[in-house]
């Protein structure tokens, strides 16, 4: 490739890019669930640490992507340092895409703005998490995206699905939540019902 056209190309690749993050924002024009008021406030030290992702209804940049899981930590200025982690393809090695999130005053932990690349940022909402931490419910506040959390890589089909039949209580489309992969063997699949 000619020198003179790497410039170009790489402005292209990065406007691309921008554009695809930005169809990713919720528009301020489309219907908002708030955060439940009337649950617990999220103890945030609790919980910092791995999640593996379960099961979502994922945005483009998730698809095809297995062993995903997001690892929190707190930082001193309260900001959360939030990493996405995932393999293409399993034997492969971890990729980390590296994120920043505030949580959202008044929002007792519930509501975090999340952003992975500046200046794009998005909304998510920690909508359940189980008394000991070890499952959560998060979606955006338009509840398009939406994601089940858990503590281990696996998890049966039962527990699943009431976790779906809860994430659908909270206005998610439970026929477009998936499974991903955590393990070999593992694959893309609807919830059972």
């Amino acid at each position: 490739m000619r020198a003179a056209a790497r410039p170009a190309l790489l402005t292209t690749v990065i406007a691309a890019l921008a554009l695809a993050l930005a169809a990713c924002q919720t528009p301020p024009e489309t219907p908002r669930m708030p955060a439940d008021a009337t649950t617990a406030p999220v103890d945030l030290d609790r919980f910092m640490g791995t999640w593996y992702v379960v099961a979502n209804v994922p945005y483009f940049f998730e698809n095809g992507k297995v062993a995903t899981r997001d690892v929190y930590r707190l930082r001193p200025d309260g900001r959360i340092d939030n990493d996405f982690v995932f393999k293409k393809a399993f034997g492969e090695e971890d990729r980390t895409w590296n994120g920043v999130s505030t949580i959202v005053e008044a929002s007792g932990g519930r509501e975090w703005k999340v952003q992975f690349i500046w200046p794009f940022s998005t909304r998510m909402q920690v909508l359940d998490v189980a008394p000991d931490y070890s499952t959560a419910l998060l979606a955006t506040p338009d509840r398009k995206l939406a994601w089940i959390f858990s503590r281990k890589p696996e998890m049966d089909e039962a527990t699943l699905a009431g976790l779906a039949t809860r994430m659908a209580a909270h206005g998610v489309d439970r026929a477009a939540l998936r499974r991903v992969p955590q393990v070999e063997g593992q694959t893309v699949a609807p919830i059972a019902p």
